[in-house]
């Protein structure tokens, strides 16, 4: 099976409208960058995007928010893009706000195959809103359900042509849960090397759980809030 695609058009092949897809990422660390660019060239729409946050206005997941390609995000944060929190004010945008631990475990839950468990956190508030609720220990805990994708789109510091994936230091982050759990993975990657050049004892996906793979260009690795001193 051939992995290795040009470039991010030639990747996202087969995303249409209405379809749910991951992004690895934290707020702008490790998003893949090329992908979202080109589902923005691409203009799908009616996407469910589950992902730690929404980026910034202009960038990362931001940009698919400003041109109303998003109808929902699965989520744990808000705070720093003001189009998200003015769409979810404006009701235009569903939102399931997720405590990210949950959300981190939802999708690791849904990578290894287990379709749903049980966390106290949420529990007593609005986030256990239709949940089934057991006792453990004299413990209240809500059922959790695993989630999946129709695309995991994720970004690596390396990778090789047989999807083996390495990621550099907290960019790690959500990045390979989701790419266990998309039923597409989809890997951009600084360096793209050949099989077996990597240290197998370095690697964090193994190729297994990745369907394509491209390598990045004219990454922007932008900083959400840059922060200098006066001279």
């Amino acid at each position: 099976m051939k992995k290795v695609f040009p470039d991010a058009m030639a990747a996202l092949a087969g995303i249409t409208d209405n379809l749910t897809l991951m992004v690895g990422g934290f707020g702008l660390c490790g998003i893949p960058e090329n992908c979202i660019s080109a589902l923005v060239q691409m203009g799908v729409k009616g996407l469910t995007c589950i992902s730690n946050n929404a980026g910034v206005d202009n960038f990362g997941l931001g940009l698919l928010l400003r041109n109303r390609q998003i109808k929902k995000m699965i989520s744990s944060y808000v705070g720093e893009n003001a189009e998200f929190e003015r769409q979810l004010l404006a009701g235009e945008l569903e939102v399931d706000l997720i405590p990210q631990g949950t959300l981190a475990e939802r999708c690791r839950a849904g990578g290894a195959g287990i379709p749903a468990f049980y966390v106290p956190a949420g529990y007593g508030t609005e986030v256990a809103g239709g949940k089934e609720v057991r006792e453990f220990d004299g413990k209240m805990y809500l059922l959790e359900h695993a989630l999946t994708a129709d695309f995991a789109l994720v970004k690596a510091w390396k990778g090789d042509t047989h999807g083996n994936l390495i990621y550099r230091h907290t960019a790690n982050n959500f990045n390979h849960a989701m790419a266990m759990a998309g039923k597409i993975t989809i890997a951009e990657v600084e360096h793209l090397v050949p099989a077996g050049e990597l240290n197998p004892n370095e690697i964090h996906t193994p190729g297994i759980f990745v369907q394509r793979i491209f390598q990045s260009v004219n990454l922007e690795k932008r900083i959400e809030f840059v922060t200098t001193r006066q001279a």
